[in-house]
C-alpha cells in the first residue's frame, strides 16, 4: 500500500542567535545575497565541525530548507566555486548537474569579493553540504534524472566517511536519495543499497542514519504493498530512543499502516494518533494522512470520530471523503454507505484505502443493527433485513446470521426466537453500574502520565553543567572536612582546660 505522505517540512526558524552568524539583508542584489546567506551557513557548519557541536550543522541544514525557494543555479554555481577547489572531482561533477545559462548573471559586489577566503575549504562536512545543497535545488527544479545521478554519487561518498559531525547532513541525504528514485517511480532499484546503508550506520552507531534509513525502507516496502516484509524488518531492527522528532512521526505513521493491515486496530489507533499530534504544524499533507487512516482504523473499533477532526484548519476539504463515510456508518445505512464509497471512489483509490472501506460495511451493518435494537424490543427478522437493506437472495436468513453473530460478539443485548422469527432486545443497563467509565479515566491518566515522561526527556540542559555539580560537590566536601577539624581542635581545647 502505497504511503501518500508528503515530506514534513521544517518548521520556520527564528533569526540565527548569538551561537551562529547573522544572515545580512544589506547585499544590493538578491543574488549576492542569497550567496551571502550560503556563506554564512557553510560557516555554520564549518565551526560545527571544527567545535564538533553537531547542532550546528543541524542549525545549518534548518537554514538551508528555510532558503531552498530563493536558490537559483546563479548562486549555487558561486557558492560552490567559493567553497570547493576548482578543478577537484566534487566540484567538477556537482557544476556538470547545474544548469549554465544563468551563470553571467551573478554580480558579486566587492564587499562579497573582499570576504572571500584565500584558502578554499576541504572539509568533508563542507563537501557533503554542497551535494545536499545542489541535490535540494535539483528536486525544486524538477530535474529528476540529475537529481539521481547526483543523490547517486553522493551516497557513494558518504560510505567513505565515517565522522559524527556528517550524520545530520547524511541523513537528510538518505532521505532525498530515496525521494528522487521514488519521484522517477524507481523505488524498488535502490532497496538492497538502502539495506546495505542501514548495516552500515548501525556498524557505525549512528542512530539519526538508522532512524531515517529503517523509515525509508518500511516506505520503500509499503509502496509495493510487501507488509509482511516491512513487520519483519520493523521487528528486527535495533530500537533505541528518538533522536528526531520528524523521523519518530513517520516510524508511528508507518506502524500504524502495518497495524491497520494486520487487523491490530488498536495499536494502529494508538500509532496513528501519536503521529498526528506530534508532527509539526506545518507538515499539513503529513497530518492530513495520519488523520484519514485513524478515522478509518476508529470506524473498524466501532468507535465515531468526533466533528472537531474533520473541521482542523486546512484539512476540511481533503478529509470531506471521510467526512461522508463516517456520517453513513454512524447512521447504519447500508445503501448510503454505498453511495459514498461509490462517489469518492477516485479519493479512497488514490490514497490507497480501498481495501479498508471494504472492510467497513461489516461496521456499517452492525452500527444500524445496533440502532434497530435500541429502537425496538421486538423486531421481526424480515423487518430488520428491510432496514438494512439487505441485498440478498435470502434476506431474513442473512438477518439472521447477521443478528447471532453480534449477539454473539457482545454487540447487541438481545435474543433470537427462531420459532416466531423475531429479534427481541433485553433492557439496557446503566452504563455507570459498570467499568467503561474507570477504563475511560484509565485511558486519560496514562496519555497524561506519558506525555509528561515525554516532555521531561525532553528537557535540555546548559553544556557542562554535571562539571559545576561535581566541584560544587568537592567545595562541600572540604568544607565538611574544615568544620570536622574545627570540632576536633575545640575538642582537644576542652580537653586541655580539664
Amino acid at each position: 500500500m502505497e504511503s501518500s505522505d508528503v515530506e514534513m517540512k521544517e518548521s520556520q526558524p527564528v533569526a540565527p542567535a548569538a551561537d551562529g552568524p547573522v544572515p545580512s539583508n544589506s547585499t544590493p542584489s538578491a543574488a549576492s545575497n542569497v550567496l551571502q546567506l550560503l556563506k554564512e551557513i557553510a560557516s555554520l557548519v564549518e565551526i560545527g565541525a571544527y567545535t564538533k557541536e553537531v547542532r550546528r550543522i543541524a542549525r545549518a541544514v534548518r537554514l538551508t530548507i528555510v532558503l531552498r525557494r530563493k536558490l537559483t543555479a546563479a548562486s549555487v554555481s558561486a557558492f560552490l566555486n567559493q567553497t570547493l577547489v576548482a578543478g577537484s572531482e566534487a566540484h567538477s561533477r556537482l557544476s556538470s548537474y547545474l544548469p549554465k545559462e544563468d551563470e553571467l548573471d551573478m554580480d558579486v559586489d566587492t564587499e562579497t569579493s573582499t570576504t572571500q577566503l584565500s584558502t578554499k575549504h576541504t572539509l568533508p562536512e563542507l563537501e557533503i553540504y554542497c551535494y545536499l545543497l545542489v541535490l535540494i535545488f535539483l528536486i525544486d527544479q524538477k530535474k529528476y534524472d540529475e537529481a539521481k545521478a547526483c543523490s547517486s554519487a553522493s551516497i557513494a561518498r558518504l560510505k567513505n566517511l565515517n565522522r559524527r559531525t556528517i550524520d545530520v547532513l547524511a541523513s537528510r541525504l538518505y532521505f532525498y536519495y530515496s525521494y528522487s528514485y521514488e519521484l522517477t517511480n524507481c523505488l524498488a532499484e535502490i532497496r538492497r543499497n538502502l539495506l546495505a546503508l542501514h548495516r552500515m550506520a548501525t556498524l557505525r552507531r549512528d542512530e539519526l542514519g538508522q532512524e531515517t534509513l529503517l523509515n525509508l525502507l518500511l516506505r520503500n516496502y509499503l509502496h509495493y504493498n510487501l507488509y509482511d516484509q516491512a513487520e519483519k524488518l520493523r521487528s528486527k531492527a535495533p530500537r533505541f530512543e528518538a533522536h528526531s522528532n520528524q523521523q519518530f512521526c513517520r516510524y508511528l505513521f508507518y506502524l500504524g499502516k502495518i497495524r491497520t493491515i494486520q487487523l491490530e486496530y488498536t495499536d494502529a489507533k494508538e500509532s496513528l494518533l501519536q503521529a498526528a499530534r506530534k508532527a509539526p504544524v506545518a507538515a499539513r499533507g503529513f497530518r492530513i494522512q495520519c488523520n484519514k487512516w485513524a478515522v478509518i482504523v476508529r470506524l473498524l473499533l466501532g468507535e465515531i470520530p468526533e466533528r472537531t477532526v474533520f473541521m482542523q484548519k486546512g484539512m476540511k476539504k481533503a478529509l470531506e471523503p471521510y467526512f461522508e463515510l463516517t456520517n453513513a456508518v454512524r447512521i447504519g445505512d447500508l445503501e448510503l454507505f454505498r453511495s459514498v464509497a461509490d462517489k469518492f471512489s477516485d479519493t479512497f483509490t488514490s490514497d490507497r484505502t480501498n481495501n479498508l472501506i471494504v472492510r467497513l460495511r461489516h461496521n456499517v451493518i452492525r452500527t444500524g443493527l445496533r440502532n434497530i435494537s435500541i429502537a425496538y424490543s421486538r423486531i421481526s427478522l424480515a423487518d430488520v433485513a428491510k432496514k438494512l437493506r439487505l441485498d440478498s437472495p435470502n434476506p431474513v436468513a442473512d438477518a439472521e446470521s447477521i443478528v447471532a453473530k453480534a449477539i454473539r460478539d457482545g454487540a447487541i443485548d438481545a435474543m433470537i426466537d427462531h420459532a416466531k422469527g423475531w429479534m427481541e432486545s433485553k433492557e439496557t443497563g446503566d452504563v455507570y453500574s459498570t467499568n467503561d467509565p474507570q477504563s475511560a479515566f484509565d485511558s486519560r491518566i496514562v496519555f497524561c502520565l506519558n506525555m509528561h515522561n515525554d516532555a521531561v526527556k525532553a528537557l535540555r540542559f546548559p553544556p557542562n553543567s554535571h562539571k559545576k555539580e561535581k566541584e560544587s560537590a568537592e567545595k562541600r566536601r572540604e568544607r565538611q572536612q574544615q568544620e570536622e577539624e574545627l570540632a576536633k581542635h575545640i575538642a582537644e581545647e576542652d580537653d586541655d582546660d580539664f
